[in-house]
């Protein structure tokens, strides 16, 4: 796959390697308010026009569950991942492990 995010290189396929990444939310939300209550990082908030969801704080759920909440709850599907924030499932758990502490 061929993209302006990888610099004309060729990727791997996700198969291949284990990569995760923050979500993020596309302007398709309907603001229904469904996706905030469900994430346990409290990631998701009400930006200007839509919801939005801090990279900092998303871990796709790695840490509390299997799959992320708010995916499964969005009645629109317009939680894809965030092709600019890619980190590992190892990363994603160190970064539930730092929110868990600073709790």
């Amino acid at each position: 796959m061929e993209s302006a995010l990888s610099g004309g290189f060729q990727l791997p396929s996700v198969e291949w390697i284990d990569i995760y990444m923050a979500l993020m939310i596309t302007d398709e939300c309907i603001n229904c308010d469904v996706c905030e209550p469900e994430c346990p990082n409290q990631a998701i908030y009400l930006g200007p026009e839509i919801y939005e969801i801090d990279p900092s704080k998303c871990t796709e759920c790695v840490g509390h569950f299997d799959e992320p909440q708010c995916v499964q709850v969005c009645p629109v599907a317009c939680i894809p991942v965030h092709p600019g924030h890619v980190e590992t499932k190892e990363t994603l758990f160190q970064k539930y492990q730092r929110l868990q502490q600073a709790g």
